[in-house]
C-alpha cells in the first residue's frame, strides 16, 4: 500500500475518531443566573451649616428603567436554539438587542437537543461508518470467518471502487449525522415562560416582536395566591 493509499484511508478514520470524540463530550455546565451587584446606599456626611443655607439634594435612580419602565434586574431570558443548525448567530443578536433594550436582563444561550431517538440513532451512525468502511478494507477475510464462503455482490461493487466507496460512505454518514443532531428550534423563554418558539411559529422572531414580548412579560403584574 502506497503513501496515497495511506493517507486515502488515514484520513477518514481520523476524522471518525474526531467525531466519535466530540460526539461523547459532555456539554459544559448551564451558566448560573447573575444577580447585579447593589451597592450599599450612599450616607453623605452632615456638617453643620449656617441656618440661612438650604442644601439641594439630588435624587439619583438605583436602576435604569428599560423599554415601556422596565428594567431587566432580577429577570432572566433563556435562548435555547439549535447549535448544529448555525443559528448561533441569531441568538448572539437577540441577546445583545435585549441587553441593551432591558438594562441588568441576564439572557442566557444553551443548546436545544434533538428528541431521544435522534440523539440515539446519531450515536449508532460513527458505528455504522466504521463498520461499512472496515467491510470495504478486508470483507474478503471478514465474511469467511463469520461462515460466508462467498462474499455477495454488492461487495464486490464497492470493491471495485474502494476509495471512492469509503469517501461516500463518510459523507453520507456526516450528513446523517448533521440531520439527526439538528433541532430546528429557537424558543425563548422568560423566567421561566415561553414566549416565543420557532418550533410552533415555524420562523424566528423579529428583534422588535421579541422585545416586545419580553416587555410585556416583564411588566406584567405578578399573581399573589
Amino acid at each position: 500500500m502506497d503513501k496515497a493509499q495511506l493517507i486515502l484511508l488515514g484520513l477518514p478514520i481520523f476524522l471518525f475518531c474526531s467525531d466519535l470524540f466530540n460526539l461523547f463530550t459532555p456539554p459544559p455546565p448551564k451558566p448560573q443566573p447573575q444577580r447585579p451587584h447593589q451597592p450599599p446606599p450612599h450616607i453623605p456626611h452632615q456638617q453643620h451649616r449656617p441656618a440661612s443655607f438650604i442644601p439641594e439634594t439630588l435624587d439619583f435612580p438605583s436602576q435604569t428603567s428599560g423599554l415601556g419602565g422596565a428594567n431587566g434586574y432580577g429577570h432572566t431570558v433563556e435562548i435555547n436554539f439549535c447549535v448544529s443548525c448555525s443559528f448561533k448567530g441569531t441568538a448572539v443578536t437577540m441577546k445583545k438587542m435585549l441587553e441593551t433594550a432591558f438594562p441588568g436582563l441576564d439572557v442566557i444561550l444553551a443548546n436545544y437537543p434533538p428528541p431521544a431517538p435522534k440523539r440515539l440513532l446519531a450515536k449508532v451512525v460513527p458505528v455504522a461508518q466504521m463498520g461499512v468502511i472496515g467491510m470495504i478494507v478486508a470483507g474478503d477475510r471478514i465474511f469467511p470467518m463469520i461462515g460466508i464462503a462467498q462474499p455477495p455482490a454488492w461487495f464486490h461493487s464497492l470493491r471495485a471502487n474502494r476509495f471512492g466507496s469509503m469517501a461516500s460512505t463518510w459523507l453520507i454518514g456526516n450528513f446523517l449525522q448533521s440531520y439527526l443532531q439538528s433541532s430546528g428550534a429557537f424558543e425563548v423563554q422568560c423566567d421561566g415562560e415561553l414566549v416565543f418558539s420557532k418550533l410552533k411559529e415555524g420562523r424566528f422572531p423579529g428583534e422588535i416582536e421579541l422585545r416586545d414580548l419580553i416587555s410585556k412579560t416583564l411588566t406584567r403584574p405578578s399573581t399573589l395566591y
